[in-house]
């Protein structure tokens, strides 16, 4: 399970790692009442076992009692890049999908408030959810894309990546300053308002702009 799809071309790519941006959507960071203030992105890791590709299906973690989805734009890196200017971080970038960051929010909150790790809020096994990936070269404005995710057929997100307080290339330059960036790696890059929780039986939709649309079934 841990590879990503690359269309149109039906590439089948091994992932390494998979690295998070949290608190990267100015209606989420509100939504949220997060009072901290970061003068860089704030980073995390999952490994590449969390992956789950649709229809699924996906289950949760048994130690949470409150794990909830959030929808975001994904980013598949094509090559090998360490301390990466932003000017040159957009062609790192071979395709661009969507995804589901699955959080166990009261296992988060719990860490948060003793300052641990998030490893188990966000690291476990099916906490994250992708879709294919189409070629960067079908989309000609990153900082303008709208996706959005669907819960058993309602609307419960709704996000545009000019919501961003991170651009993408600001991103992947301060993640590759950190650690360095191979091909296959996936950048989630931070979800909008609209979080809630995640039920058995559940069905999420994941849509980016009129390219993608891909269902999953928790268990």
């Amino acid at each position: 399970m841990t590879y990503a799809v690359l269309k149109p071309v039906e590439k089948v790519i091994d992932v390494p790692k998979i690295v998070g941006v949290g608190h990267n959507y100015k209606d989420r960071y509100k939504e949220a009442k997060y009072t901290d203030v970061h003068l860089h992105p704030v980073i995390f890791l999952k490994p590449s076992q969390a992956i789950v590709h649709s229809p699924g299906p996906v289950e949760r973690p048994f130690y949470s009692a409150q794990v909830e989805f959030e929808a975001e734009v994904t980013l598949l890196i094509g090559s090998e890049a360490r301390n990466v200017e932003e000017r040159e971080a957009m062609g790192l970038i071979a395709g661009v999908g969507v995804g589901v960051d699955l959080t166990a929010r009261d296992v988060l909150d719990d860490a948060r408030r003793e300052g641990r790790a998030w490893t188990e809020a966000k690291g476990f096994d099916n906490s994250a959810l992708i879709s294919h990936f189409v070629s960067v070269l079908h989309f000609p404005r990153l900082d303008k894309l709208d996706f959005r995710l669907y819960q058993n057929g309602i609307l419960r997100q709704k996000g545009n990546t000019s919501g961003m307080i991170y651009s993408i290339p600001e991103i992947i330059s301060y993640i590759s300053s950190i650690m360095t960036l191979q091909p296959g790696d996936i950048i989630f890059t931070g979800t909008p308002s609209g979080v809630g929780p995640v039920h058995s039986g559940d069905r999420l939709l994941i849509e980016l702009e009129t390219e993608i649309s891909e269902e999953f079934l928790v268990i």
